[in-house]
């Protein structure tokens, strides 16, 4: 599969959008993957004690849940070329139930010279912003 066309793309062009749960049970298999156990991702006690909401969600795995869609509208992971956000807001996860975390991922900006594209990525959870300028650089063909 071909990577999207540098020509065929605008600035403020939609280019992915998805709605991604995360649940509890995602929550501890995202904690074995990742190495981090951290009371907050698990124990609801734990985490109300700190000061937070209840269980919130790694922040890594929301990081990757949201540049997947870009991913998966490039065809190729490769192409991501570097991807930088910085963590406005947690992302608390029920129990029972489970969290939807939205992403919205539009062209920020183009460089015919380079052949790359930045795309701008909204992510948020109950109508809050919970990725602050999350850009991803992407290579085009």
């Amino acid at each position: 599969m071909a990577l999207p066309a540098l020509a065929d793309l605008t600035v403020g062009q939609e280019v992915g959008r998805r709605a991604i749960e995360v649940d509890r049970s995602r929550l501890v298999r995202y904690a074995g993957a990742s190495g981090d156990f951290n009371p907050i991702h698990w124990n609801e006690r734990f985490a109300t004690e700190v000061g937070l909401p209840g269980v919130i969600a790694h922040g890594m795995w929301t990081m990757g849940a949201a540049v997947g869609v870009v991913s998966d509208w490039l065809g190729d992971p490769g192409a991501v070329l570097d991807y930088q956000t910085r963590f406005a807001r947690p992302v608390p996860v029920p129990d029972p139930g489970a969290a939807t975390v939205e992403v919205v991922a539009t062209v920020g900006a183009l460089d015919a010279g380079t052949g790359t594209g930045r795309v701008d990525l909204t992510v948020t959870a109950a109508g809050a912003r919970v990725l602050a300028k999350a850009q991803v650089l992407v290579r085009l063909s």
